[in-house]
């Protein structure tokens, strides 16, 4: 049996709308928000969750985490059914909200840690020998003795990390962990996940809208939709079909007028830098590469594939999400 079982996982909300002018009365509506919902992971990957606002991933999480209730369906992570196990359940999990915390805001995050300990019954010796590590790697040391609401964003993420890794949890649920981070906190972050899973076999399911971390960091990707799974696999195998353009920047060593381009390729210059884009299907790269040499000396060439999120974009268009 896989670690995470999911089978036809349903939730519908009665949602107000907003009552207009003259109505006594809000009228309800009923969202679903998960719509029979299967799938299956197995101990140890490291999975991206992807989809549009109001997809459906938040509630998938709130529902594998022991927070909700489902309507229909089951699940079952790590033999357990998480709703009906809360307890039990909760002492193998670790959680991280991008916009939320854990952590108390106005005394040291060791405090916070310490409390922490005694609400998941950690033995003192085996706390004190994860702290240790934890601190270690996510560069946390100086800042023990830091009230939460004085650190920055990207130090604060990493308190939040190591809190949720306390326990030693066999499942981490992140949610957009990286919003709001400066490039070098996001590479830092990133390497730590990918240690973390390698060395303790942590499972982690990531939500996220930043693709760069799902490519990064995750060999499988789920794509939700309106509350149902559209796509199970390789991220590769996703953007594949979306992935029909590249782009060539180029400058020469002089003033050299660009050769006449094929039909089909976007040519846009500026300074002296010429930026084309074209598909690579009808037109071989080495093929236009040859025809650009062939007006004079090259001084830099880059060849690079579409912007990521212009891909799932592009992808979330087509199944009109």
């Amino acid at each position: 049996m896989a670690f995470i079982e999911a089978d036809g996982l349903t939730k519908t909300f009665t949602v107000r709308k907003k009552r207009q002018k003259g109505q006594l009365l809000r009228e309800k509506t009923q969202i679903r928000a998960l719509d029979a919902l299967s799938f299956s992971i197995e101990k140890g990957e490291l999975v991206g969750y992807i989809g549009p606002n109001g997809a459906g991933k938040s509630t998938t999480v709130k529902l594998l985490s022991g927070i909700l209730t489902p309507d229909g369906g089951t699940a079952r992570v790590g033999g357990r059914v998480p709703w009906q196990e809360r307890r039990q359940h909760a002492s193998h999990i670790g959680v991280v909200f991008g916009q939320r915390s854990q952590l108390w805001w106005d005394v040291p995050i060791l405090d916070s840690f310490d409390l922490l300990r005694e609400i998941y019954r950690v033995p003192e010796d085996r706390y004190k020998e994860r702290l240790n590590a934890l601190t270690e790697a996510l560069q946390l040391g100086e800042l023990l003795r830091t009230p939460l609401r004085l650190l920055s964003l990207g130090q604060r993420m990493r308190a939040e990390l190591c809190g949720s890794l306390l326990h030693g949890p066999e499942l981490l649920f992140l949610d957009e962990p990286t919003i709001g981070l400066d490039a070098v906190s996001k590479l830092a972050l990133r390497d730590f996940l990918m240690q973390e899973n390698r060395r303790n076999g942590t499972t982690v399911l990531l939500t996220t809208h930043d693709m760069e971390d799902i490519s990064a960091l995750c060999s499988r990707v789920m794509v939700l939709g309106h509350g149902k799974k559209l796509f199970d696999g390789a991220l590769p195998d996703l953007l594949a079909r979306y992935d029909t353009r590249r782009i060539i920047t180029l400058r020469y060593a002089g003033e050299v007028p660009l050769p006449q381009l094929p039909a089909g390729c976007a040519c846009e210059a500026e300074g002296g830098q010429y930026k084309i884009t074209y598909a690579p299907d009808k037109l071989p790269t080495s093929q236009l590469i040859a025809l650009l040499q062939s007006a004079g000396d090259i001084r830099e060439l880059t060849a690079q594939p579409q912007n990521i999120d212009h891909l799932i974009a592009a992808m979330y268009r087509e199944m009109d999400l």
